[in-house]
């Protein structure tokens, strides 16, 4: 065995025709490391609207992985950071990281003829309860969102995932906030507990907004809000939960552990969601994963961009005895990325099943790959900001 890294890749990848997902996930980024022996492991960058900065930071770290043993994942990781004198702050930097750490775990468990879940732990789970996103593009009204949500359980989802706010940001309205509490509650009277909501908030939201729409979105206990106040207001966070009963989660903005223990242990949020694409890879998440589990918190990791991001996702999740369920965008991705796997976990009546194969348990179809490659920077809309989901980002009144 060579567990020397001969070449790596980076490819960027999105539609070459119009794009329908939305902006944050109209591209992806891909790498692919080849050992000596002829070892192939992928590994998934997120761009969220820093699709170029991203992949020149791969190209650092492509600098620093160059003929490495790809089993000495802890050193690796180490001397980047040593070199690197932003990575703790920089998104750009742990996104880049994350895509090689995962890639290195695909090829370990491909040289030792495993799946990485049982490298790192086994299973506890076979099937990992997920929750629709992406699902409400074009949605404003409650009847919109009503009718697109009888899809989503008609594939088996129990839990969907959305963003009632429109066009709202730092402050809401009373117009505003009322009409996001009709679509909530449409939802709940049209399905009652028969299914779980999570209500997405996308760090937006200033202290006093924060708890308004968390006091009213209590009567309708959603499983969770997510990231309800603007992420530098992360002290207030303890003042919005002795304010409400609604439980709190957050992460996809958090880059490595440490972010995770401070906010964890100054008792700020009660569902950690860590990004295994820009919260340096599949250990790291484990370690993470662990000071939650220490403190008696769940985790639901976010997962928002591509099919190799979700394989090495699943990979964690399954090994975890605090678990609680799993973002999927998949039945609404555009159609490049549904073909990207030719192989892999599977998606079926609202859960996750782990794929069995060796590393992150997925088949590449290289020619979807190089037909999907692409230049340039993500789509951008002056009238939408590229983190919501399309053609969402006003209301019945257009405000």
């Amino acid at each position: 065995m060579n567990s020397k890294i001969k070449d790596i890749e980076i490819f960027e990848l999105g539609s070459k025709g119009k794009e329908a997902s939305s902006p944050w996930s109209s591209t992806i980024l891909i790498v692919r490391i080849t050992s000596n022996d002829g070892t192939v492991g992928y590994g998934e960058a997120p761009t969220t609207f820093s699709t170029m900065s991203v992949r020149e930071a791969m190209n650092e770290v492509k600098r620093s992985f160059a003929e490495k043993d790809f089993f000495r994942i802890e050193k690796n990781v180490a001397d980047f950071y040593r070199d690197s004198f932003y990575l703790s702050k920089s998104f750009q930097h742990t996104a880049a990281l994350s895509a090689f750490e995962i890639a290195s775990w695909d090829m370990i468990g491909k040289e030792l003829g495993s799946p990485v879940y049982n490298l790192i732990g086994g299973r506890v789970h076979d099937n990992l309860r997920a929750y629709a996103n992406g699902w409400y593009s074009g949605c404003r009204t409650p009847d919109d969102f009503v009718t697109k949500a009888k899809k989503v359980l008609s594939l088996g989802f129990t839990a969907m995932k959305f963003d009632p706010f429109g066009s709202a940001f730092d402050s809401i309205s009373t117009v505003q906030l009322n009409n996001a509490e009709s679509i909530v509650s449409a939802l709940r009277g049209q399905f009652g507990d028969s299914i779980d909501l999570l209500i997405e908030c996308h760090g937006r939201f200033s202290l006093n907004a924060a708890e308004r729409v968390a006091r009213v979105m209590e009567k309708y206990s959603p499983m969770f809000i997510e990231e309800p106040l603007h992420p530098e207001l992360e002290s207030s966070l303890q003042v919005l939960r002795s304010r409400s009963k609604v439980p709190i989660a957050l992460g996809e903005r958090l880059l490595n552990k440490s972010d995770f223990a401070r906010v964890i242990s100054e008792n700020l949020v009660d569902i950690i969601q860590p990004d295994l694409t820009n919260s340096l890879g599949i250990l790291e998440g484990k370690k993470i994963a662990a000071i939650a589990e220490s403190f008696g918190l769940p985790v639901a990791f976010h997962n928002a961009f591509g099919p190799v991001q979700t394989a090495a996702t699943i990979c964690v999740d399954v090994t975890l005895k605090n678990f609680l369920i799993q973002e999927s965008f998949e039945p609404f991705w555009p159609a490049w990325k549904g073909r990207l796997l030719s192989d892999g976990y599977k998606l079926e009546s609202g859960f996750l099943r782990p794929s069995h194969k060796n590393g992150i348990g997925v088949t590449i179809d290289e020619k979807v790959l190089e037909d999907s490659v692409v230049e340039g920077m993500e789509t951008y809309s002056p009238d939408e900001p590229p983190w919501v989901v399309s053609d969402t980002f006003k209301t019945e009144d257009g405000r």
